[in-house]
């Protein structure tokens, strides 16, 4: 479990002073718990969110009774990359949490092997599962895929004993599809066509006199 410890924030103080000293405005709430603002130390938050992202328990503590909760959103600078402000959601004790959890495909598949295509259809799966055991991710095996349509649905997956899929199980995470060259079309130049030049030999029509060239009707009358 990880934990922070956090103090409560005076609502007039700037939100850039306490960056500029060091420290992250943040708040947290739930269905229980009325919003509170509250400040943390940077350097702990940015080393926890690295940790938890949003899928593990972060205890809150210095602000009454611990309070276990999850990382709900956070905003960062655009520049610099560091964190401005964070989101808490404080969990319900004895009450199970619903929450995206993302998937970590393992292993390597026989069927790629062979030159087939595995695609992976999902990258995350929901579930509701009880805060001591909400996984940070879920593993899926591509071991065992070695032949065109095997495939991994969703119910395949490995959950905590006290978790339970939302969704339909039969839903397809990965699977294998048949490799398959698409043909390279040729398309043929197209034919150049230069004005005023003379049909090739063989070709219809006749061709024009040659420059100083006399017709041969004006040649018979010379002769005569």
């Amino acid at each position: 479990m990880l934990a922070l410890e956090v103090k409560e924030r005076d609502a007039k103080e700037n939100p850039d002073a306490l960056r500029a000293r060091g420290a992250v405005p943040a708040v947290f709430y739930g269905p229980k718990e009325a919003a509170t603002s509250i400040v943390i130390d940077a350097q702990k938050l940015e080393h926890v969110w690295k940790e938890a992202g949003q899928t593990s328990v972060v205890t809150l503590e210095g602000v009454g009774d611990k309070k276990d909760t999850l990382i709900h959103d956070v905003q960062f600078d655009p520049v610099t990359s560091k964190l401005l402000h964070a989101d808490f959601y404080v969990l319900e004790k004895g009450k199970k949490v619903k929450i995206n959890v993302p998937l970590e495909f393992t292993g390597v598949a026989p069927a790629e092997k062979a030159g087939h295509i595995v695609v992976k259809t999902m990258h995350e799966v929901e579930i509701e599962v009880a805060p001591a055991e909400l996984p940070h991710k879920l593993t899926v095996d591509l071991s065992t895929l070695e032949n065109v349509g095997d495939h991994v649905t969703a119910a395949d997956i490995k959950l905590p004993p006290s978790a339970t899929l939302i969704g339909h199980a039969s839903e397809i995470v990965v699977s294998v599809k048949a490799f398959k060259e698409e043909p390279v079309e040729i398309t043929p130049a197209p034919e150049t066509i230069i004005e005023g030049a003379a049909p090739a030999e063989g070709a219809e029509g006749e061709a024009a006199p040659a420059a100083g060239a006399v017709p041969a009707e004006k040649s018979e009358k010379k002769a005569e």
